[in-house]
């Protein structure tokens, strides 16, 4: 299983990207395959790397039809191919090991 992190950042457009960000994130809505969560500073996916791969590309045009002339993207994937484990076992696999 792969999971992702991706920043999206439109340049140009002054400083809020609300907008932007929002056609972004409507794309996923056509990857079914592909578990996304929203947070402050990135949006993570899970699923497989194909279709990750595919939903980047996707939520990437989507800013530049928003109508911005340059976009941003950073990515961090993370692929393991020994078990799977979803973005929600990852943090308590963490949060177990933190005392409380």
């Amino acid at each position: 299983m792969c999971t992702c992190s991706v920043t999206i950042i439109p340049v140009g457009k002054g400083t809020s990207m609300s907008d932007v960000l929002s056609k972004s994130i409507q794309v996923l809505d056509e990857f079914e395959d592909v578990k996304h969560q929203i947070t402050p500073m990135s949006t993570q996916l899970e699923g497989p790397t194909e279709r990750i791969m595919q939903a980047i590309q996707a939520m990437h045009e989507a800013a530049f039809e928003s109508g911005v002339d340059r976009v941003y993207t950073t990515i961090v994937l993370d692929e393991r191919r020994d078990k799977d484990l979803s973005l929600e076992e990852r943090v308590e696999h963490v949060k177990q090991k933190v005392p409380a």
